[in-house]
């Protein structure tokens, strides 16, 4: 299959210029024409921008100089190799078409052999900046995506001893993306809590196995033990400038906390406990109690909803628990498909 033909878009206010520039260029070019300023924005700015402008200074209304600071100016065009051809020749006219963005400057009456050669030569830098963007972007994505696995992997080995499955963390983890969305945050930050949602627990590490697989109640100093993972999950994680493990570590040590200020481990009231942990601490529980492990049985659906808004205000934040229960049909789509098995 050939390759399509570059698209220049060839831009001055006397059609003969247009017509001569026509001429040089469209037997290896697709040549697109504007006869104004305005005219080679809406082209520029439609679903399929030309890769590469060759732009007149001197037209009237908008000049070239202010088509291409308006080019420069928008995302979606900002990168297009703008070339000005112009019978403006004064050194102080090319410096500043230089700072406004362009990429070269052809003096009329043109030169048949250069255009085609300053043309050329533009379409295949801009092509290879392309190029490397885009192998920067997936390679940026893979990371990203190896960061974010490894995330989860952590999150699950913490639940490894108390829940073989790993399915807890993968479970609440969407849960606490549902509720994220319904209480309107935005897309970007649902994703974060989703991702980041797994290191909850992640403290756990640290707790012993005597106190951590105690099939009964805990006795005060073991329980003073216990509460430690939240502390202990912030330490792990650390301090580190990407956002996603700054959010992790917020929801390791406060997913503990309660709204009426009675829980662990700096005892946070009310909404001084970040959203985050919030939002989570719903989550988490909600899935304890409907889970069934080796050591208990599931609770119903009803009786977990029951305990969530019983506890609205003094353990949870009233405003988010009438929420989650918009998200149930969700998180029932979620048990389907993430079950425990044992």
């Amino acid at each position: 299959m050939s390759k399509s033909k570059p698209t220049v878009l060839v831009v001055d206010d006397t059609p003969d210029n247009i017509d001569v520039l026509t001429g040089v260029l469209s037997d290896d070019y697709k040549v697109q024409a504007a006869l104004s300023g305005r005219i080679a924005l809406k082209i520029a700015m439609g679903a399929k921008p030309p890769d590469l402008i060759l732009l007149d200074v001197m037209m009237p209304e908008m000049d070239g100089y202010e088509v291409c600071k308006r080019l420069k100016s928008e995302p979606h065009t900002s990168k297009i190799p703008i070339i000005f051809v112009t019978a403006k020749s004064d050194v102080e006219d090319e410096e500043h078409g230089f700072q406004l963005g362009a990429v070269d400057y052809i003096t009329k009456p043109i030169s048949p052999p250069l255009v085609k050669a300053r043309v050329k030569t533009q379409l295949s830098l801009y092509d290879q900046s392309r190029h490397l963007e885009q192998l920067v972007k997936q390679r940026t994505q893979e990371l990203n995506e190896t960061r974010i696995e490894i995330i989860r992997r952590l999150g699950r080995a913490a639940e490894f001893k108390d829940n073989e499955t790993g399915m807890h963390v993968i479970r609440m983890s969407w849960f606490s993306r549902f509720l994220a969305e319904e209480a309107g945050e935005s897309e970007d930050w649902c994703e974060l809590l989703y991702n980041a949602a797994p290191m909850h627990d992640i403290g756990k590490i640290g707790i012993p196995d005597r106190v951590l697989l105690k099939p009964g109640k805990l006795d005060d100093e073991e329980w003073e033990i216990m509460q430690k993972h939240a502390e202990y999950g912030a330490e792990i994680i650390g301090e580190h400038p990407s956002p996603l493990l700054q959010l992790a570590k917020e929801v390791a040590i406060y997913h503990h906390e309660k709204w009426n200020g009675s829980g662990y481990p700096n005892g946070l009231e009310g909404n001084d406990i970040p959203l985050s942990a919030r939002i989570v601490a719903i989550a988490d529980v909600f899935d304890a109690l409907t889970s069934e492990r080796p050591y208990k049985k599931a609770w119903t659906e009803e009786k977990a909803i029951s305990l969530l808004e019983e506890e609205a205000g003094s353990h949870f934040d009233p405003q988010l628990v009438p929420l989650f229960i918009k998200c149930l049909p969700r998180v029932r789509e979620i048990q389907q498909k993430y079950k425990d098995i044992y």
